[in-house]
């Protein structure tokens, strides 16, 4: 790719903020008329500083995604965008699902969820492979390169990152958004909070299967990390900064606006500082544990190669 001036770089990402924009609003237009009646408080930010804040972000982050990757054309477009979708909507969504839809998310609202990350996906992400130079030739075949990880390490690591998810994702919830009583009452457990193993229990006997859930949203954050991984041309502590930017800053940014599926502020805040946290930890341990093969537990541990 040819050497690009800074003004060169500043009009590709005033163009690509745009796209994002129009892609962006245009997906919430599909939640028109179908959001809850309800006046949610205000937020963190103004409607307007958060969507410039929404905007930037996401730019930077997709620009770095697709610059960072050794992969380009079809390759770069189609797996980046999957893995796109799949970390900033579909795991996200399918958690809005099981939390939300006995309360403010009805089921002709739930569908459009999704829809509403579809542009930005499936047209922002490959407009960006374009315009940053790397959508030439795009006649290349869609191949992803053999990992070098044994299966046999595919199983015991894949254990390890559902068990890491499950417990960030536990002790997070407990000790950052549990703590928050207006947010125990509005998933329905007003008064005081009880302890945490007395909570952990009591959530074991009642909704088993919250557990297995999150196992199953840890497969679909790893399977989305993947084209980061094994495409990335940067090393290991970069790829991980990466990954872990993906798994947080889009999802949560929308948090710090007023939002009438979480109308209260502090609710908002409580997950962002949740969420964010336990999910950008979550990315730097996958890619710690499948930017390569480990030869022993000693291995695993060490900083050499990493």
């Amino acid at each position: 790719m040819k050497k690009i001036t800074f003004f060169g770089w500043s009009w590709r990402f005033l163009a690509l903020l745009i796209l994002f924009y129009i892609c962006y609003l245009g997906g919430a237009q599909s939640l028109s008329g179908k959001l809850p009646d309800i006046e949610p408080e205000p937020g963190l930010v103004t409607i307007g500083i958060g969507l410039l804040l929404v905007g930037i972000a996401n730019t930077l982050l997709v620009a770095a995604l697709v610059l960072s990757s050794r992969w380009s054309n079809l390759r770069l477009i189609f797996l980046l965008s999957l893995a796109y979708f799949g970390a900033v909507t579909f795991v996200m969504q399918i958690e809005t699902w099981y939390f939300l839809s006995d309360i403010t998310v009805n089921s002709e609202l739930m569908p459009y969820l999704f829809v509403m990350g579809l542009p930005v996906a499936f047209l922002f992400v490959p407009f960006s492979v374009w315009i940053l130079g790397k959508g030439r030739n795009l006649n290349s075949r869609i191949s992803v390169e053999t990992s070098t990880i044994p299966f046999r390490q595919w199983i015991w690591k894949l254990v390890l990152i559902a068990a890491a998810y499950v417990t960030l994702y536990w002790l997070a919830g407990y000790f950052i958004a549990w703590q928050n009583p207006e947010l125990r009452a509005f998933y329905g457990s007003p008064g005081a909070i009880t302890p945490f193993w007395e909570h952990t229990a009591h959530t074991l006997r009642t909704d088993p299967g919250l557990f297995l859930f999150q196992v199953l949203r840890a497969m679909i954050w790893t399977l989305c990390a993947l084209p980061v991984i094994f495409g990335s041309k940067l090393n290991a502590w970069w790829t991980a900064i990466l990954v872990a930017l993906l798994f947080s800053i889009p999802q949560n940014l929308g948090h710090i606006m007023e939002n009438s599926l979480i109308p209260g502020d502090s609710v908002r805040l409580s997950h962002f500082i949740e969420t964010a946290s336990s999910t950008f930890i979550f990315g730097l341990i996958v890619v710690w544990l499948l930017h390569r093969k480990h030869n022993s537990l000693k291995d695993l541990f060490g900083i050499k190669r990493f």
